[in-house]
């Protein structure tokens, strides 16, 4: 099955139009972070999650951790799918899901330890896809994504044997390392922002370098 591709930090409705005319399966939208790349207002990821056509999905990355919250942030934005950066601290997927039927709930999971494993495993029986990446919760101004750090593709390896849902695979990808990623996880799709972009800005060498790389991964099966 052909790995699907996530371009993450878009930041308008033309870099939204590049990524997918190049192929890419689902884009992502950063709202506000205490660090990272690429976050826009809420009212400019309202904007393009309603210019970005069907069947293509639009992420809404939220920091926000209590549901209440995160319902608050998705009726400011009205994307198709929710990513949670960071560990619900109030509610549960359950109560999320009731309150957003139709929306995906996808949860981030930073790959720093054994730990990780057993935390993502749990958690892959409550939402729609999981999604590892090479932040660090754990500091005192968090690290939520956009590090450009690779992690420890053997624990994503096994996270991905074990999951019940999706995995989609973030965390440094970029053109040069990102078959060698595929091949060594396994994932259902791959997440990048940094490795396709110069300068901040979309960059359509390196887009077309990294989805060549994927399709060549995809091609030879994981």
């Amino acid at each position: 099955m052909p790995v699907r591709i996530k371009i993450c930090c878009i930041r308008d409705i033309r870099e939204a139009e590049t990524a997918i005319r190049y192929g890419a399966s689902a884009i992502g939208l950063v709202a506000e972070m205490p660090s990272g790349p690429g976050p826009i207002p809420d009212d400019f990821i309202r904007q393009i999650a309603a210019a970005t056509p069907p069947p293509v999905a639009t992420f809404l990355l939220t920091s926000r951790t209590s549901v209440r919250e995160i319902i608050k942030h998705h009726h400011l934005t009205n994307t198709n799918t929710i990513q949670i950066v960071d560990a619900l601290s109030e509610g549960t997927y359950d109560e999320l899901k009731g309150a957003l039927p139709y929306v995906k709930i996808v949860q981030v999971i930073h790959v720093v330890s054994e730990a990780s494993v057993e935390e993502a495993v749990r958690i892959s029986r409550s939402v729609d896809a999981i999604l590892l990446d090479s932040g660090n919760p754990n500091l005192t101004v968090k690290e939520l994504g956009g590090t450009g750090r690779v992690h420890n593709w053997h624990l994503s390896r096994k996270i991905r044997e074990q999951a019940s849902c999706p995995v989609f695979l973030a965390g440094g990808l970029k053109p040069e390392n990102v078959r060698e990623a595929i091949e060594t996880v396994g994932p259902y799709a791959v997440d990048v922002c940094s490795g396709v972009r110069t300068n901040g800005l979309l960059d359509e060498d390196k887009l077309e370098k990294f989805f060549s790389e994927v399709r060549r991964a995809s091609s030879t099966g994981n």
